[in-house]
C-alpha cells in the first residue's frame, strides 16, 4: 500500500472536461495564512476550476491544497467532503495522512545526525544491525536511495488480514531485514518501504529518542509545522478526513485501517497542506540543513554502474514542463498526496486526497502547475476537438460527412446512426474526452481517445486519419 503513484494517468496527454462541479462536493472558502501573498483572484479561479474538474472526473471525495510562491504560502483551499456520511465538508486544517511522503522526514532526520557527527550515511548498516542479511554491505545511503536490495514488505495498494494486526518495527526487520536481497547492494534501484523503517530505527538509537519526539524536536518546531500527528495508530484521526477506496467501479466505502506500526518511518505522518507546504519551503530556503547536508539530499544517487537512480535521500528528482522539481507521492490506505517543489522557481504544490488508488492527487499537481509557475496554458489539441465533436453529433444521430473519406462515409449507414445515437445518446455528455496514444500505421494516422462517463463507463475511440487530414476510420468500442 505505501506506494509511489506517480505512473497513475501517465499516458494521458490532454484532457477536456466537460463537467460541470459535483453539486455534492461542498467547498470551503480559500482560508487565509499570516504569511500569504498576494494571489491573483484570476489565478485562484483557474485552480479552483482545475481542482473541481478533478474530482469530478475522478469521483474522489475531497481534496486540500497549498500553494507556494516566491517562497511564500499564497493560497489554501479545501473542496469536497471528507466525510461522506454524514457529509462533512473538508477544511484546509484538517491533518491528513501524506503516506510515502513522510520519507523525506526520515531521511532529513539522519542527515541531521550526520552533520552531528553521530553517524555518516555511508556507515554500514551492521553497525547499528549486524544480524540482518548483508548488512555489512549495505550502507544508510542505499536504504535512503532504495538501492540497498532489501525486499518491502508492503508493495500492494490494499490492507491484507494480517496487516490489521499491530506489529512493531522490530518484527518488520526481523522478517524482511532478514530476507536474501533482490539484488546485490548498490546495483539496482527498487521501491521499498523496509528501507525506511530500518532508517527510522536507526534514528532512534541514534539519537536516544523516539522518530517522531526527534522529528518534533528539530523539524517540526522549528518549521512552525504545529500540526503534525501520527497517523500509524490503527484508528481515525479525531476531526480528520475518512478515507474511502472502492472496488472496481462500485461505490466509495470507508477504507479498512492497518494495524499500528506497519507504517513507521516509511509512511506514518499526518499534516494539514499548509505544514507540509512549510517544509517545502524549507527545501527551498535551504534553512534546516547544512549546504552539504541539502547537497546529499537533493542529489541523484548513482547506481554502481554510474547510471543515475532519479532518486536522491527520501525524494525523487526531476523535471516538470522544463523545471527542476523536487517531488514525492505517497499512499496510504483511503488516502493519496503528492507533492512537488520547484526550487529554481521558489514555488510548490501540496495535494492531499482521502481516496486510495487514484490518480486524482497527481493529476491535480499536473493541472496546477502551468498555473503556479505562470506557464502558457498548451494549446488544445485539435484532433481532440474534432474527435469529440463527432462524438456528440453520433449522439444526437448525425455527423459531418464533409470530414470522412468516401470509406467511411460508407460506414456510416442510417442504420449505423441509429445505433450510434440510441446506444450513446443514454450515457450523456463525457465527463472527459481523452487522448492516449498514437502511432502510424498503413499510411494513415492512428489515434486512440478515451471517453468517461458520470456512471463510470468508459468507451474507447479509434480514428484512422489521412495525411489529407480526412478521417478513414471512426470507431466506438466498449
Amino acid at each position: 500500500m505505501l506506494v509511489r503513484l506517480g505512473s497513475f494517468a501517465g499516458g494521458i496527454l490532454l484532457t477536456l472536461s466537460l463537467a460541470a462541479p459535483c453539486p455534492a462536493l461542498a467547498q470551503t472558502k480559500p482560508a487565509p495564512a499570516s504569511a500569504a501573498a498576494a494571489f491573483s483572484h484570476a489565478a485562484a479561479e483557474q485552480i479552483d476550476s482545475k481542482v473541481q474538474e478533478v474530482l469530478a472526473t475522478t469521483g474522489v471525495p475531497s481534496a486540500s491544497i497549498a500553494i507556494v510562491e516566491s517562497g511564500r504560502i499564497v493560497y489554501l483551499h479545501a473542496y469536497g467532503l471528507a466525510q461522506l456520511a454524514p457529509p462533512v465538508a473538508a477544511q484546509p486544517q484538517m491533518q491528513y495522512p501524506i503516506g510515502s511522503v513522510s520519507k523525506q522526514f526520515t531521511a532529513a532526520a539522519i542527515l541531521l545526525l550526520a552533520q552531528e557527527g553521530k553517524l555518516s550515511i555511508d556507515d554500514p548498516v551492521s553497525k547499528f544491525f549486524p544480524d540482518l542479511t548483508r548488512a555489512g554491505e549495505v550502507t544508510v545511503r542505499m536504504l535512503l536511495s532504495h538501492t540497498s536490495g532489501y525486499q518491502d514488505y508492503w508493495p500492494q495498494d490494499y490492507v491484507m488480514p494480517w496487516l490489521a494486526e499491530p506489529t512493531t518495527p522490530q518484527h518488520i526487520l526481523d522478517v524482511w531485514g532478514k530476507k536474501p536481497l533482490d539484488f546485490p547492494p548498490g546495483t539496482a534501484w527498487q521501491y521499498s518501504n523496509t528501507n525506511f523503517v530500518m532508517a527510522g530505527r536507526i534514528v532512534e538509537k541514534v539519537s536516544g529518542e523516539p522518530l517522531l519526539t526527534f522529528l518534533e524536536q528539530r523539524i517540526f518546531t522549528p518549521l512552525g509545522m504545529t500540526h503534525v500527528v501520527d497517523s500509524d495508530t490503527g484508528a481515525p484521526l479525531p476531526g480528520g478526513p475518512l478515507g474511502y477506496y472502492r472496488h472496481a467501479l462500485g461505490p466509495l466505502r470507508p477504507a479498512p485501517f492497518s494495524g499500528a506500526g506497519w507504517m513507521f518511518a516509511a509512511a506514518d505522518l499526518a499534516m494539514p497542506a499548509d505544514d507540509l507546504a512549510r517544509w517545502d519551503i524549507s527545501l527551498i530556503d535551504r534553512g534546516l540543513l547544512r549546504p552539504s547536508g541539502y547537497r546529499e539530499m537533493l542529489t541523484p544517487v548513482r547506481l554502481k554502474d554510474g547510471k543515475s537512480s532519479g532518486y536522491g535521500l527520501g525524494v525523487f528528482l526531476g523535471d516538470r514542463n522544463g523545471h527542476p522539481i523536487i517531488e514525492h507521492s505517497g499512499e496510504v490506505s483511503g488516502f493519496v498526496s503528492e507533492n512537488v517543489v520547484f526550487p529554481a522557481d521558489r514555488a510548490a504544490i501540496v495535494v492531499l486526497t482521502n481516496q486510495d488508488a487514484s490518480s486524482a492527487a497527481g493529476e491535480i499537481g499536473r493541472e496546477l502547475t502551468p498555473i503556479v509557475l505562470g506557464l502558457p496554458s498548451p494549446a488544445p489539441d485539435p484532433a481532440v476537438a474534432q474527435a469529440l465533436a463527432i462524438f456528440l453529433g453520433l449522439e444526437d444521430g448525425h455527423i459531418d460527412r464533409s470530414l470522412l473519406t468516401d470509406s467511411c462515409n460508407a460506414y456510416f449507414t442510417e442504420q449505423a446512426l441509429d445505433d450510434f445515437s440510441s446506444s450513446l445518446k443514454p450515457l450523456g455528455t463525457p465527463l472527459s474526452f481523452t487522448f492516449a496514444r498514437k502511432e502510424l500505421r498503413g499510411g494513415m494516422t492512428f489515434r486512440i481517445f478515451t471517453a468517461e462517463f458520470a456512471n463510470h463507463a468508459h468507451l474507447t475511440v479509434t480514428t484512422y486519419e489521412m495525411p489529407d487530414g480526412k478521417l478513414e476510420q471512426y470507431l466506438v468500442i466498449p
